[in-house]
């Protein structure tokens, strides 16, 4: 299994075209905030202080989130193409037990979106350094480490058994599109949750990937938060938590962390059971 987690990773990381493309969605959501949104959002909080750097820690964090699916999703590209191109039928036959392959797939989609998140973590901090921002503490740090690692085996887990439909290139290709121009809505990154209808909030609430990206607004948003609701009334400020999906709230009750946490390592589970439930059909067929 793990020479076979090795291959995987040579065969991702030698094709540069697959490492940009697993990261595209990132680079859009970062280009759409620096050019676009920024100011705007700014805008909507005025009167606070320190409103740039409160801004900049929100769309990193969701950023963060966004990364850890992207990316196993790009690496989970080798195993459709193995499928797709027959070369799967030759491991096989090999003396490795197809059990050993399919978790080779997935440790090596794990590795792929927890490195390339960790690159995505450095340039946020550097961004958020040079607009002037304050860089995370030794202890929010690793915490976010531990977060993403979190996000990671969650999302890999769910898009190990999206792709685990999947037999050609091209339809992989689709997926992989419809995926990443939605990701962004469905973690209320492009738009705040709190401006978007009832019906999409209930959505985003029940997405697992917009847990990972509130657990990791509450670890990247702390002192930022801190520092801009300074005196503010509590109710205002658990408004703007809300609004910004930093908190969840189903009716009257508002998830901790923890509670986020547990949904998120949960759809984890689920969806590596369902994953290698339908692997197993596909191999009695």
């Amino acid at each position: 299994m793990i020479t076979f987690t090795k291959r995987n990773l040579l065969v991702f990381f030698r094709d540069r075209t697959a490492v940009f493309f697993s990261l595209l969605s990132s680079l859009i959501i970062v280009g759409l905030y620096v050019l676009f949104l920024g100011d705007t959002w700014a805008s909507d909080f005025e009167g606070f202080a320190h409103v740039k750097q409160l801004m900049d820690n929100w769309v990193m964090a969701g950023l963060l989130s966004v990364t850890t699916v992207t990316t196993t999703m790009g690496a989970f590209g080798i195993m459709v193409g193995d499928r797709a191109e027959k070369i799967s039928k030759d491991f096989y036959v090999s003396p490795t037990h197809r059990r050993d392959l399919a978790l080779g797939y997935v440790l090596s989609a794990a590795i792929v979106g927890f490195a390339l998140s960790i690159v995505t973590l450095i340039a946020a901090e550097i961004y958020i350094g040079a607009r002037g921002g304050e860089l995370l503490s030794t202890s929010a740090l690793c915490k976010l480490l531990l977060l993403i690692l979190a996000a990671d085996l969650a999302n890999t887990a769910m898009i190990f058994f999206i792709t685990s439909f999947f037999e050609s290139n091209n339809a992989f290709s689709t997926a992989s599109t419809i995926i990443g121009t939605l990701i962004g809505f469905v973690t209320g990154i492009y738009l705040p949750i709190g401006v978007l209808p009832d019906g999409v909030q209930w959505i985003v609430r029940l997405f697992p990937t917009s847990h990972a990206a509130a657990l990791m607004r509450q670890t990247m948003m702390e002192a930022p938060m801190a520092q801009s609701f300074e005196g503010v009334p509590v109710s205002q400020t658990q408004h703007v938590e809300e609004m910004l999906g930093v908190h969840f709230w189903f009716g009257e009750k508002e998830l901790t962390g923890g509670m986020n946490l547990l949904i998120l390592l949960g759809f984890g589970i689920l969806f590596f059971a369902l994953a290698a439930a339908n692997l197993s059909r596909k191999k009695r067929v």
